[in-house]
């Protein structure tokens, strides 16, 4: 049961990071939420597979706080890499014009 809220728990943390970082139109809706979760979960049982209690609190505070960080850095990271890949499309299509497909 605690494995679905802590899952729950990383969307919604990664619901609030779409909405407050910086790169929310450099990709798609689903992608860091997905992440939030994805990191939630397997933080969690990282966690429980060194030995934390589930009804403990540090076990909590971890697996949420390090999904706040995974979910950061990967908004940061993927708004880096598209800003770069945008801003290279873009002079290649000023220069040469659409490229082929």
């Amino acid at each position: 049961m605690e494995l679905m809220f802590i899952g729950l728990a990383g969307v919604i943390i990664g619901l609030a990071g779409r909405y407050v970082l910086p790169n929310r139109l450099r990709h798609g809706a689903a992608l860091v939420p997905g992440v939030g979760a994805m990191a939630a979960l397997v933080l969690w049982v990282a966690l429980t597979w060194a030995g934390l209690k589930w009804d403990g609190g540090w076990i909590w505070w971890i697996a949420l706080i390090g999904t706040g960080v995974v979910v950061a850095v990967v908004d940061l990271l993927v708004g880096a890499v598209r800003r770069r890949s945008d801003a290279a499309l873009e002079a290649h299509v000023m220069k040469n014009g659409l490229p082929a497909q």
